[in-house]
């Protein structure tokens, strides 16, 4: 009897066997120079990010590109099955990826797909558009992308949605699906507006966020943004910066708005929240210069939190950013200063446990096991350095994008 051993070699990497192609026109399905590839697939296919029992297997999943309409199928050259006699099974693939997908989005009949193709000319943007943003292409030519807020229950737009939120599971770690149900939720979608071989304006989706509107008392709320995604072919085009700023204008304009938060940031959105934070509060009276030398104040959160709606512990993150960036750091006095007082916030926690420690002491209880857990003065103090060290140059890589 054959043993799953010795097909080792039909053991593939997800990551290089699933190709993905947003598709605008008919010849684009066999234009190879479209091919993305996922960044993990372990949501899917589980941690080994493996697929068992092909060789020479291309998954093909096709996305329409503006409304989004789904395509799955493979391709391959030899499969275990036959070589086994059919001992072995090879994976499902198409059936595994589909329990992911939510019913009835997805085709498995490739002229079923290209009907849906037929109608993409007449697909359009849902909801209001806010904003434009133009991006001169490599070949000179300018790309055209808007930006549309969506927050109402309407089924077309919300079977969309349920296509295009499809991505994360491949692009974003630990990503789930929102429940589109619950009315709280708004949706910010990226558009490319551009001309068909006709000479035509139509439309590709080209990311999304969305942000949950949390309630807060009396008759306020606290947006927080929840997902981002650029779609990989439209990365490295400034769109996330322009998603942000867009939504920061949305809100901004809303009285009954008490702040913006982010749920959860990856390290990556942290420092684009950071750089377009500090951007909007280099225009900002509190963080001019002369005033930001003098050291953080509660003018710094007002003014930021009214203005931006910006909230305190995100406004504290600019004026560390904000002060380095006015820092002479060949002074070493100046420099010195300002290291000092940022790793004094950094400590902050570590001293407050402490205190913890010593007030539970002087009611006699045993605090052993507690201490035992905290570092001792000189591995603190190599901890801390380590800490700043990372978030100065965090802070250094915003600043030279600020000044470029």
């Amino acid at each position: 009897m054959a043993q799953i051993q010795e097909y080792q070699d039909l053991v593939l990497d997800a990551l290089e066997a699933v190709e993905f192609k947003l598709i605008r026109d008919k010849t684009d399905i066999n234009n190879d120079a479209l091919i993305f590839h996922p960044a993990m697939a372990h949501q899917i296919f589980g941690e080994s990010e493996t697929i068992f029992g092909y060789q020479g297997l291309h998954v093909r999943v096709l996305y329409t590109a503006g409304p989004l309409h789904i395509y799955l199928g493979v391709e391959y050259e030899k499969r275990v099955n036959e070589i086994s006699g059919g001992e072995i099974k090879a994976d499902d693939v198409v059936a595994t990826i589909a329990q992911s997908l939510p019913d009835g989005c997805y085709f498995i009949n490739l002229d079923e797909f290209l009907k849906t193709l037929d109608k993409a000319d007449k697909f359009q943007p849902f909801g209001e558009k806010l904003s434009e943003y133009t991006r001169r292409a490599d070949d000179g030519s300018e790309r055209l992308f808007e930006i549309y807020q969506c927050d109402y229950k309407s089924s077309s737009f919300i079977k969309f949605f349920t296509r295009l939120q499809t991505f994360i599971l491949w692009f974003v770690d630990a990503a789930s699906y929102i429940d589109t149900d619950d009315a709280q939720w708004c949706y910010f979608i990226c558009y490319e507006k551009y001309k068909n071989k006709d000479g035509e304006y139509q439309y590709a989706t080209a990311g999304y966020t969305t942000v949950y509107e949390y309630y807060a008392y009396p008759q306020n709320k606290r947006p927080r943004i929840s997902q981002m995604l650029i779609l990989p072919p439209f990365q490295k085009l400034g769109l996330a910066t322009q998603l942000v700023e867009t939504i920061y204008k949305f809100y901004q304009s809303q009285k009954n708005v008490v702040d913006i938060t982010v749920e959860d940031p990856s390290e990556d959105f942290q420092r684009l929240r950071n750089f377009v934070d500090a951007r909007l509060c280099l225009e900002l009276k509190c963080f001019s210069r002369d005033i930001i030398k003098k050291g953080f104040t509660k003018e710094m959160v007002r003014e930021a939190r009214e203005t931006l709606k910006l909230n305190p512990r995100q406004v504290r993150k600019v004026y560390e950013l904000l002060r380095l960036y006015y820092t002479n750091v060949h002074d070493e006095k100046e420099y010195k200063a300002y290291r000092l007082e940022v790793k004094k916030r950094l400590n902050a926690v570590y001293y407050k446990q402490l205190k913890d420690l010593q007030k539970m002491e002087r009611y006699k209880m045993d605090t052993e096991m507690l201490r035992a857990r905290l570092p001792n003065v000189k591995q603190r103090m190599e901890q801390l350095q380590e800490e700043y060290a990372l978030i100065e140059q965090d802070y250094k890589n915003t600043i030279d994008k600020l000044r470029a």
